[in-house]
């Protein structure tokens, strides 16, 4: 627990830290071109965070934080709160809110428990605590409706970025048991049924209207894997009838679309050339102040290789030529580049 002298000392500096934010937003500005978007997820509060001097270093117009922002699990909302309160205090996480725009989804964690989905009994009081970490106006939409997926589109005509903010946790059902667990995988297979579902009837109607507005580039932030689904673990693969519904709404979607995701404590970028032809990459960035050791698991999907070490996510916009051209990359703890793929969509 959290004294009391310095959880009012938490509360001034998260109040002078939202003003920074709201100045930064406005900075921002709804015309603003983006050109450079980092994210990245799974990050331990009460682990040292080295990794935000890179992030800084590469000065991002946007940060998404795509999930297990902090390691909640709790069903009690003063201790939740507390561990928002403590990573919003984390003095290199404040320079770059203070620096660009903050988006952010959550995963299980920092939704409260391992694994969770609907089931999660204080998921209405968990929304609104990570709403205010984001300083989400009281009488907004997201404050008003189940869950917290988002779209907010950025930049003016001919460079407007989408950003599709998912929820992959308040509305999905339980996950299905391996009957038999293979070496190397994780304990979940994926579930057929028809009630088996992810994002819930009102986020599917709400994606597939977002999903109409007027584009040049759409970055979906989902906290799990979209593209790598025989692993075991927490995927899209899991839900087959929802994963086969996304792809097929994304291959009707004007607009060049890119994923990116989180959870696996693991880093890789995927790519799947839909049945139109067009390339859809799903970027994996985890764990930012966290190691996992390398192992062989299979992605027939993945391009080059994985890390396991302390990373974050880039992706970098050219936009000279009538579409974008984009760079994305792991960058390491010192902001290197350890995986890259280029993606000029002038030559699809």
């Amino acid at each position: 627990m959290i004294p009391k002298s310095l959880f009012k000392y938490l509360e001034r500096v998260n109040l002078i830290y939202s003003i920074l934010f709201l100045l930064s937003t406005l900075y921002c500005g709804g015309n603003q071109t983006i050109t450079t978007i980092a994210f990245g997820s799974c990050l331990k509060e009460t682990r040292p965070q080295p990794i935000w001097k890179s992030v800084i270093n590469l000065k991002p117009d946007i940060f998404v934080l795509l999930g297990d922002n902090i390691y909640g699990d709790t069903h009690d909302m003063t201790k939740l709160r507390e561990k928002w309160n403590k990573f919003n205090s984390v003095e290199g996480f404040q320079k770059l809110r203070s620096d660009c725009r903050l988006l952010a989804v959550w995963d299980d964690h920092d939704y409260g428990e391992n694994d969770a989905g609907l089931e999660y009994v204080p998921k209405a009081e968990s929304q609104q605590i990570f709403l205010d970490f984001l300083n989400e106006p009281k009488d907004s939409i997201r404050r008003n409706t189940p869950g917290i997926y988002d779209s907010i589109i950025l930049g003016s005509d001919g460079k407007r970025v989408q950003f599709i903010l998912l929820d992959t946790r308040y509305f999905r059902t339980s996950l299905m048991r391996a009957m038999e667990r293979k070496s190397g995988n994780g304990p979940y297979r994926p579930d057929d049924s028809e009630k088996a579902e992810l994002l819930g009837t009102e986020q599917w109607n709400w994606l597939e209207k977002s999903l109409k507005a007027p584009a040049d580039l759409r970055i979906i932030a989902s906290s799990i894997q979209v593209l790598s689904s025989n692993h075991g673990w927490e995927t899209w693969g899991n839900f087959p009838k929802d994963r086969t519904r996304l792809l097929s709404l994304l291959e009707n979607t004007k607009g060049e679309i890119i994923v990116i995701s989180g959870d696996r404590h693991s880093a890789e970028i995927s790519q799947l050339h839909l049945t139109n032809g067009f390339p859809l990459l799903d970027v994996t960035s985890s764990a930012m102040n966290q190691r996992q050791r390398p192992n062989s698991e299979k992605n027939k999907y993945r391009i080059g290789e994985k890390y396991f070490k302390e990373n974050f996510g880039l992706i970098e916009i050219d936009w000279s030529q009538k579409k974008p051209s984009v760079e994305v990359s792991i960058r390491d703890l010192d902001g290197e580049s350890r995986i890259k793929h280029r993606l000029d969509y002038n030559r699809k």
